[in-house]
C-alpha cells in the first residue's frame, strides 16, 4: 500500500506510506493520493483532510527521478498530483502535516493544502532548479508569502527551516515532532466544531479573493523547459549519483 486513508474523530489522515523512499512520488503514490482526495469529497462522514508522510525523515521528497528518467518523461500530464485549486476541487479544508523534509512535488503539496503546521525539523525547498525540471506550480506562492522570497526559492532551490518557513507565512504553525499529529488532530477538531456551511463558504471566499492566474500562460512558459535536453539530464545524473552536465538547451 503505497498511501493510506483514515478517518479519526471525522478527520481523514492521508498518508504516503513510503519511507524508505523519503516518501516520493511514484506512480503508486500519485495514483493512491487521487484516490485519496476522490474518497475524501465523497466521504461525509470526514469533515478536514490532513495530507502527511509516513516516518519521521520527509513528507514527501518530491517525484520518484528514477522513475522519472527510466520513462523519459517530458511535460506531466495535467492529473500528474491532486493540487487543490488547481487540478481538483476540494471544497472541505486541507491541513498539510508536514513531518519531515518537503521537497518539489511534496513542496507542491503542503503549498496547495489550505493550512500547514510543520515539524520543527521539517524543511521546505523548490529543488526543480537542480534537476532541470519545472515549478509551474509554484505559481501561486507569491499570494502565500513575499515575491522576493519567492524568487529566492524558486532560482537558488535551496531549501528553509520550518521556523523561517513560519516566519515568512508558508507556515502556520511549527511544533516538536511528536506533538505533529495531536496538534494537526486538535486544529481539525477546531474546524470541525463550526457550522460546516460557514466553514466551506469562508474557505470559497479567501480561494475567490485571490487574483486569478493565467496557468495556460504559465504552462505554455514550462513546457520549453520540461521538454529540453536538460530535463532528461537531471533525473539520469540524480540515478548514476554524479553531478549533472548542463547545455542549456
Amino acid at each position: 500500500m503505497s498511501v493510506s486513508y483514515a478517518v479519526v474523530d471525522g478527520v481523514a489522515w492521508l498518508t504516503i506510506e513510503r519511507p524508505e523512499a523519503r516518501n516520493a512520488l511514484s506512480a503508486a503514490v500519485r495514483e493512491g493520493l487521487w484516490d485519496g482526495v476522490r474518497r475524501f469529497n465523497d466521504d461525509h462522514g470526514a469533515g478536514v483532510l490532513v495530507v502527511t508522510g509516513a516516518g519521521d525523515k520527509a513528507f514527501c521528497a518530491g517525484g520518484d527521478l528514477k522513475e522519472m528518467a527510466s520513462s523519459a518523461l517530458e511535460v506531466p500530464p495535467p492529473d500528474f498530483l491532486p493540487l487543490p485549486g488547481r487540478n481538483v476541487e476540494v471544497p472541505k479544508p486541507t491541513i498539510a502535516a508536514v513531518n519531515g523534509v518537503a521537497f518539489a512535488g511534496g513542496f507542491a503539496l503542503a503549498q496547495h493544502c489550505d493550512l500547514c503546521i510543520a515539524a520543527d525539523h521539517a524543511r521546505f525547498a523548490i529543488t526543480e532548479a537542480k534537476v532541470g525540471r519545472g515549478s509551474p506550480w509554484a505559481a501561486p506562492l507569491p499570494r502565500l508569502i513575499p515575491p522576493r522570497v519567492a524568487m529566492e526559492l524558486v532560482i537558488t532551490a535551496a531549501p528553509i527551516t520550518a521556523e523561517r518557513a513560519h516566519q515568512i507565512g508558508l507556515v502556520n504553525e511549527v511544533v516538536p515532532l511528536a506533538d505533529l499529529r495531536d496538534r494537526v488532530q486538535a486544529v481539525a477538531q477546531t474546524i470541525l466544531a463550526n457550522a460546516p456551511l460557514s466553514v466551506r463558504a469562508a474557505k470559497r471566499t479567501i480561494e475567490l479573493a485571490a487574483p486569478p492566474i493565467p496557468w495556460d500562460e504559465i504552462d505554455a512558459l514550462w513546457e520549453p523547459v520540461y521538454r529540453s535536453a536538460d530535463a532528461q539530464e537531471g533525473p539520469a545524473a540524480f540515478g548514476e549519483g554524479r553531478p549533472p552536465r548542463w547545455q542549456g538547451r
